[in-house]
């Protein structure tokens, strides 16, 4: 009888051997599938097109999962070069808004920073869209533009869609702007950063989650194009647009934020500002960019829808922001505006602005954006 427990107590200690044996080796398979996931998110690290890749990838498989909630790509775990953007509670800029440098932080050397109100412009080269203008580069004959601003939109978004309708990207993301509550910069600062909370990341947050919060369906992506090379950054983002176009062919619009560096001689950097309704809030100025086909090095068939677009965001933002914009900049430009018909840069003011101005802008520009989009929808079903 005792011969008979010592056995069954022999083979209760050989499974439990057996159990942890087989717990141990589940614990190391895991931990070495993550060890091999992250090596790979290194090794994609520098390249950003394979960035996106990685992270489009992390999205279908989250979307695979059942009872999962679908996110926005800014919103999910990412690879490093497009790490979460978490969105604030509430939709106020107060949520966004940076602390900036007091005048006692000022260096002795500090750069100067001077402020302007750029005007529209009168003449053959200026187009009248609204209460804006667009300025016409190129040799298209300013009777052909006025009347191809006109027509409708080449394309209708879908409100409260659950499919994406607009992309947000950066092909320069590492511009910024300068820290200072007062008029000067840092001696040194060459006005890029790869800090996503003060680059262009910073701005394509505000201006996604304010089309998101009026139910347009809006991604955001936050690859740094331009680094570590500035070079090929054209080519980088181009990459990174395909792929959501091609993940996501329901993007109607694809839009590409920068901010605009405009300095005298002397090195005093100038800040396009807009003083709003004199209340004391203050914005950059911004300015939409939209490519023309010369029949030779730049190919843009389509460059009429995207100049349509053009006006209707330029008409809408200075009906309901007088004097927000500067002039539409129609010239002979590639960025890559041939790959939808909604493409296309905007400016949101320059290295002389302050963060807090250019992040209000954003807003104001996706507002406006918001109230172009809504007056095509009520002239279709008219």
């Amino acid at each position: 009888m005792r011969q008979t427990e010592r056995g069954g107590t022999e083979r209760t200690g050989q499974l439990g051997a057996f159990l942890l044996a087989l717990a141990l080796l589940l614990v190391l398979t895991v931990f070495a599938h993550r060890v091999v996931l992250g090596l790979a998110a290194v090794i994609a690290g520098p390249l950003p097109a394979a960035q996106t890749a990685l992270s489009l990838s992390r999205k279908a498989m989250q979307e695979a999962v059942p009872d999962e909630t679908p996110g926005s790509i800014t919103s999910e775990p990412a690879p490093e070069s497009a790490p979460e953007a978490a969105a604030p509670a509430n939709t106020g800029m107060e949520s966004y808004l940076a602390a900036l440098e007091a005048d006692d932080a000022r260096p002795a050397d500090a750069g100067a920073v001077q402020e302007k109100t750029y005007p529209h412009g009168s003449g053959e080269k200026y187009i009248p869209c609204g209460g804006g203008s667009i300025k016409n580069n190129t040799r298209v004959p300013a009777a052909e533009v006025a009347a191809e601003i006109t027509n409708p939109l080449p394309f209708a978004v879908e409100w409260n869609s659950p499919d994406p309708q607009i992309l947000i990207m950066h092909t320069h993301a590492t511009e910024d702007y300068r820290l200072s509550a007062g008029l000067w910069y840092r001696p040194g600062d060459g006005a890029r950063s790869t800090d996503r909370s003060i680059n262009m990341c910073a701005v394509g947050r505000v201006m996604a989650d304010t089309l998101n919060a009026a139910g347009l369906n809006t991604l955001h992506d936050e690859t740094l194009n331009d680094y570590p090379s500035y070079t090929g950054s054209y080519a980088n983002s181009r990459a990174v647009v395909q792929q959501y176009l091609e993940k996501y062919p329901s993007i109607k619009i694809v839009l590409d934020v920068h901010r605009d560096a405009i300095e005298t001689e002397s090195g005093t950097r100038m800040a396009p500002v807009w003083a709003g309704s004199g209340a004391g809030e203050q914005a950059a100025q911004v300015m939409i960019i939209c490519g023309c086909d010369n029949g030779g090095s730049v190919c843009l068939p389509n460059y009429r829808q995207n100049l349509r677009f053009a006006a209707a965001w330029e008409l809408a933002m200075e009906s309901a922001f007088p004097g927000f914009t500067r002039p539409v900049l129609f010239s002979y430009r590639f960025y890559n505006q041939d790959l939808t018909t909604g493409s296309l840069l905007i400016e949101i003011g320059g290295h002389g602005n302050n963060l807090n101005e250019a992040l209000y802008a954003g807003q104001l520009a996706a507002e406006g954006l918001v109230e172009a989009l809504r007056n095509a929808s009520s002239a279709i079903s008219d």
